[in-house]
């Protein structure tokens, strides 16, 4: 719906300046290339967004998993014996941080794949603009 919404006021805009033509200047090449810049932004916007969602589910699911953990440690019956609970306790521990570490990973990459995605979609847009600058100073243009 945004999609379409936008292209109606490109269009519309485009037929306003449309009516004032200046030589040697291309209005529309220009339009053309805002317009692009503009699906450039929507295109980072909607992958920042889905990555923003994704590391929302996984601290969700990171917090389910804690607080599972913590429940089961509260209802098991603890072992009579002295030498037992001492193993299980450095065991516990050792998964504790194991899975920490984990999820710290997993928020990283997230963030990672979501930088380098908007990146590439920064980098594609400038390296267009500098193509269409070149072409727009060639001589005989």
């Amino acid at each position: 719906m945004e999609s379409s919404h936008t292209r109606s006021l490109f269009a519309d805009f485009t037929r306003l300046i449309g009516q004032f033509k200046l030589p040697g200047l291309d209005l529309a090449a220009m339009l053309e290339r805002r317009r692009k810049d503009i699906e450039a932004f929507a295109a980072i916007n909607a992958t920042t967004l889905a990555g923003l969602q994704s590391l929302g589910q996984k601290q969700a699911d990171m917090l389910g998993t804690t607080m599972s953990g913590l429940q089961s440690l509260v209802t098991t019956k603890p072992d009579t014996s002295v030498r037992k609970p001492l193993a299980n306790t450095g065991e516990l521990v050792q998964r504790a941080l194991h899975r920490a570490l984990s999820n710290a990973q997993e928020v990283s990459s997230t963030v990672y794949t979501t930088q380098s995605d908007s990146y590439a979609i920064v980098s594609k847009r400038v390296a267009e603009n500098v193509e269409d600058l070149k072409a727009l100073l060639k001589p005989g243009k």
